[in-house]
C-alpha cells in the first residue's frame, strides 16, 4: 500500500538512507524499531516492528516538519507502512526527540532540504474534518458526530463485541473476552442505576443500542435512546426488534438539548457521549439530563477524561480533540475535561454525587482488544471502509491505548442523583451494586 511520487535513483536512495539513520538516532537508545526504505525491505525483519518508507520523496515529506503528527499523516497517506507490532511503532512516534541528535541536528535539516528539492506537496487525505459554524452548535455537533460514526456500521461490526458497545469495557481479568467484558460493563451500569421492570430508561448517546437493548432484555425496562447518527439509530432499532424488545425500545436521532418531548425518566445513562459535548456546553448538558430525570432518579455519566496534570510525554498534536491529528481525522471538536471538573459541573448543575469509579486500566484493555480484532480483519476492513479509514482507526486506537496505559487519559463513571422534594436521595448505606 506504499505510495511514491517520484522515481527512485541510487543517489537519492543513498541520501534518504543517511537521513533515516539520523532519524533513527532521535529515538531512545533502547528502541528496537527498524526504519528502512521500501527498496531495502526485502531483507528479513530482525525486530518486532519495522517502519518502511515508500522512497526518498516519502522521507522528505516526513521531515517537513519532523513530528509525531507528520509520522501519523504519512501513515494515513501510505507514504509509510508499519510491519509488525503497532504498539512499538506508536511508542517510537511518541518518544521521537530531535534533541537526541545534539550537534547533528543541523545536518538532518541540511540533508532533509536537499532531499526535498523537486518534491511536490503530499497527497491530500480524502477524509479530513472540515466543520463550519459555531463550535458545538447543533448543526456543527451533528456534522462532527456523523463524521466519526458514519464510516459504516459494517466497519465497526468487524471489531466491536457482539452487542457493538463502543466504550470502555469492564474486565474481570486481562484474559476476559471482549464480549464478556462489555456485557459486564452493561450489567454494572444497570445495577448502579438500580433498574427494575417497568421503569423508563434514557440513554443519551445510545450508539448502536447496546445498553437499551440489554437493559430491556435483562432488567425489563422501557428504554429510549438518542443519537445524532442516522446509521446508528437505524441499526439500533433493528437490533432491538431482532432481540424481541422492539416494543419497549426506541432509538431516535435527537440532540441532547431537545429531550423535553420524551417525558420524564426514572434513570438516565450517558456512555461515551460526554467527550463530544465541549466544556462550554457542560452546564447545558447537565441541565438537560436533570430536567429529563424524575426527582430521586439516578444518572450515570461515563466518559473519557484528561488527567488533571497532563504528562509531558504525550505529543501535543496527538492529544484528544485539540484540533491536531485526532481533531482532524477522528473526533472533530472532541474536548476532554478532568474527572474533578466533571464532578464540579455535575454538582453545579443540581446533581448529588453518589459515587465515582475510575476505569482507566479497563480502557487500555478494551483498546488492545479492538486493535487486535481490527488487525485480524484487515482485508474486510479495507474492503468495507477503505484503506484510509482502516489506517486511521488502527493508529488512533493504538495511540489511545498508550494514553490510558501511562495515565494521561482517564475514564470514569459518575453516579449522580436528582434530589427529591425532601432533599438529598435516601439510599442504602452501602453501594447496592
Amino acid at each position: 500500500m506504499l505510495r511514491e511520487m517520484a522515481a527512485d535513483s541510487p543517489r537519492r536512495n543513498a541520501l534518504a538512507r543517511r537521513v533515516l539513520a539520523l532519524v533513527r538516532r532521535a529515538l531512545p537508545p533502547d528502541s528496537t524499531i527498524e526504519i528502512v526504505l521500501a527498496a531495502d525491505a526485502a531483507v528479513e525483519r530482525s525486530s518486532s516492528v519495522r517502519v518502511v518508507l515508500a522512497g526518498p520523496d516519502a522521507v522528505a515529506r516526513l521531515l517537513w516538519p519532523p513530528s509525531a503528527e507528520s509520522f501519523a499523516e504519512a501513515y494515513l497517506r501510505g507514504d509509510l507502512d508499519i510491519e509488525g507490532d503497532i504498539w512499538t511503532a506508536v511508542d517510537a512516534g511518541r518518544s521521537f526527540d530531535l534533541r537526541r541528535l545534539g550537534r547533528d541536528a543541523p545536518t538532518l535539516v541540511r540533508l532533509g532540504l536537499r532531499l526535498r528539492q523537486g518534491v511536490g506537496p503530499p497527497r491530500q487525505l480524502q477524509r479530513v474534518a472540515q466543520l463550519s459554524g459555531r463550535r458545538h452548535s447543533r448543526a456543527r455537533d451533528l456534522a462532527a458526530v456523523r463524521f466519526h460514526y458514519d464510516v459504516g456500521n459494517d466497519f465497526f461490526a468487524l471489531w466491536l463485541d457482539r452487542r457493538m458497545a463502543y466504550s470502555c469495557a469492564y474486565f474481570e481479568t486481562p484474559e476476559t473476552s471482549l464480549d464478556d467484558a462489555q456485557e459486564a460493563k452493561l450489567e454494572l451500569i444497570c445495577r448502579k442505576l438500580a433498574l427494575t421492570p417497568g421503569q423508563r430508561l434514557l440513554d443519551i448517546g445510545a450508539g448502536w443500542g447496546s445498553l437499551v437493548v440489554y437493559a430491556a432484555e435483562r432488567h425489563g425496562v422501557e428504554a429510549a435512546g438518542v443519537t445524532l447518527s442516522e446509521e446508528q439509530a437505524s441499526l439500533a432499532n433493528r437490533r432491538a426488534s431482532e432481540a424481541g424488545v422492539g416494543e419497549r425500545v426506541r432509538v431516535e436521532v435527537r440532540d441532547y438539548r431537545d429531550l423535553g418531548s420524551l417525558g420524564a425518566f426514572d434513570a438516565i445513562a450517558s456512555v461515551g457521549m460526554f467527550e463530544h459535548v465541549g466544556k462550554a456546553n457542560l452546564p447545558a448538558y447537565f441541565e438537560a439530563a436533570l430536567n429529563a430525570l424524575r426527582p430521586g432518579g439516578l444518572f450515570l455519566n461515563h466518559g473519557i477524561a484528561t488527567a488533571a496534570v497532563r504528562r509531558p510525554v504525550i505529543p501535543a498534536r496527538l492529544r484528544f480533540g485539540d484540533g491536531g491529528f485526532v481533531g482532524r481525522y477522528v473526533f472533530p471538536d472532541g474536548e476532554l475535561v478532568s474527572v474533578e471538573e466533571a464532578v464540579g459541573f455535575a454538582r453545579r448543575g443540581g446533581f448529588e454525587l453518589l459515587g465515582v469509579q475510575a476505569l482507566r486500566p479497563h480502557y487500555a484493555l478494551t483498546l488492545r482488544a479492538w486493535v487486535e480484532r481490527l488487525q485480524a480483519r484487515t482485508p474486510e476492513a479495507r474492503a468495507v471502509a477503505g484503506e484510509e479509514v482502516y489506517r486511521t482507526w488502527r493508529l488512533y486506537m493504538a495511540a489511545a491505548r498508550r494514553g490510558f496505559d501511562d495515565g494521561s487519559l482517564d475514564v470514569a463513571q459518575l453516579l449522580l442523583a436528582r434530589p427529591g422534594p425532601d432533599g438529598p436521595a435516601r439510599l442504602p448505606l452501602r453501594p447496592w451494586w
